[in-house]
């Protein structure tokens, strides 16, 4: 978040999970509608109950927007779909094609490079994927076997990779921007 203060006019706050100034949002917490936008780490990891399926269901129905990030095979994809399921189980997860309006909202990403995490690249094969509305709009936008997180987190270390970290703050801009305009 610090990166999209620097690049962009929008009211950032990083997540202090230790209560220090920043914005994090459980999903049993009714304050998730004030927020149009949430970005989820580890979704591989997720296991929604009800009442979190629900709410989040209904955040996403009212235009909220969600960016899941950093979950890796086919284990935690499957872990993740299970969750997704409980949310939205009449609406498939697709491949976003190439000429999607989020690749080239403001920068044009027809570079489908996987985004590494700290570890660097693996073998799995990256995904860009989606959850859409009935009028088409993208909900949930899914990163799959990539770690964008972790290239706006070490922007500023030198041994991680700069073109990384540039291609990443380009998704997110454009993630933003899509999600504030659609």
């Amino acid at each position: 978040m610090q990166g999209i203060g620097r690049l962009t006019r929008v009211d950032a706050a990083a997540v202090d999970i230790d209560g220090n100034g920043g914005r994090l949002i459980q999903l049993d917490d009714e304050r998730v509608f004030d927020y149009p936008w949430l970005y989820a780490v580890e979704v591989g990891q997720w296991h929604l109950d009800d009442d979190e399926a629900r709410l989040l269901r209904e955040y996403l129905d009212r235009g909220g927007f969600l960016m899941v990030d950093d979950f890796w095979g086919d284990y935690e994809w499957e872990i993740f779909v299970d969750s997704m399921r409980r949310v939205f189980p009449d609406r498939p997860i697709q491949e976003l094609g190439e000429d999607h309006d989020l690749l080239h909202v403001l920068y044009d990403l027809d570079q489908r490079t996987q985004i590494p995490g700290r570890g660097g690249q693996r073998a799995e094969t990256p995904h860009w994927r989606g959850i859409f509305d009935d009028n088409g709009r993208l909900m949930v936008a899914i990163n799959f076997n990539m770690d964008m997180g972790d290239a706006w987190e070490h922007a500023d270390d030198p041994w991680y990779p700069e073109p990384m970290t540039a291609l990443a703050y380009k998704f997110a801009v454009n993630y933003l921007i899509y999600s504030m305009t659609h």
